[in-house]
């Protein structure tokens, strides 16, 4: 299998490699690529697993070449992805590297996203709608989700009458378009059949946690009408580095990354 994806990796580049363009030098993908050619060395051996001492690894990680701009790319696409906005653009003046989008519309989009965790929905589909009318216009179910945020702030603070109506007038005409908004709305609704909704079955729908996975949403949706990737490579790196080394423990010791954070080189465990 192993030895099967370094082969198609020299054809194309595999599915992983190809949603990280730019970033193949990068100090983690480099990494990724040893540990599976490694993979595919030990699966042409015996079976036993082979032992792998630290001279050997560092010799295999000094061999990489790895480019700066790369590396400062990838900083500079986690930063804006992210919304860093001083971080990004402390970085651009430090290193030189351009951000594939506008800085400002960064400042604007975390606005949106603060605005939603904050409980302030209809200033976020106001500043939303200010960035790009389209955004919203062909996402039914980004705007469903924030009329569904509406309608969880006015339950939060008590206003029974005004939610009802909002329901009806707002959310129910969209329920009968599609079943899955109706399930969504009647779970919503239901908040007002409890008179302690915190400790309800669904009150986990007014939880801070919801506040964040609707913002998040938001923010997947701007970054998308900008042309931009709406998640950061670093974590999908990171996700590739744990399950190449996950694969390797199988077949060898060796001294693998227990601590991403420091990336730090543990000892064989012999």
């Amino acid at each position: 299998m192993v030895i099967a994806l370094i082969e198609q990796k020299q054809d194309s580049r595999i599915s992983v490699g190809s949603e990280l363009d730019g970033f193949e030098g990068g100090a983690l993908m480099s990494l990724f690529w040893i540990v599976l050619r490694q993979l595919a060395e030990i699966e042409a051996m015996a079976t036993s697993k082979k032992v792998i001492t630290r001279d050997e690894w560092e010799k295999k990680l000094n061999d990489v070449k790895i480019r700066k701009e790369d590396m400062n790319r990838l900083v500079m696409n986690f930063l804006v992805t992210e919304g860093c906005v001083e971080a990004a653009e402390k970085f651009r003046m430090e290193s030189g590297t351009k951000p594939d989008i506008d800085i400002a519309t960064i400042t604007e989009r975390m606005a949106v996203k603060k605005a939603v965790q904050c409980g302030n929905v209809e200033d976020a589909i106001e500043r939303v709608n200010d960035l790009n009318p389209e955004i919203l216009d062909t996402n039914p179910q980004l705007f469903f989700h924030l009329q569904q945020q509406r309608l969880i702030e006015l339950i939060r603070n008590g206003k029974v009458k005004e939610a009802l109506e909002f329901a009806q007038e707002e959310l129910a005409p969209r329920g009968e378009e599609n079943q899955g908004f109706l399930e969504e709305l009647e779970r919503t609704v239901a908040l007002l059949a409890f008179d302690d909704v915190a400790n309800c079955p669904i009150g986990e729908l007014l939880d801070i946690s919801q506040r964040v996975k609707t913002a998040s949403e938001v923010n997947a949706a701007i970054l998308t009408s900008q042309s931009h990737e709406k998640d950061p490579k670093l974590p999908s790196l990171l996700k590739m580095l744990i399950w190449a080394q996950n694969q390797l423990d199988e077949k060898a010791v060796y001294p693998r990354i227990d601590h991403l954070p420091t990336a730090t080189l543990g000892d064989p465990a012999v």
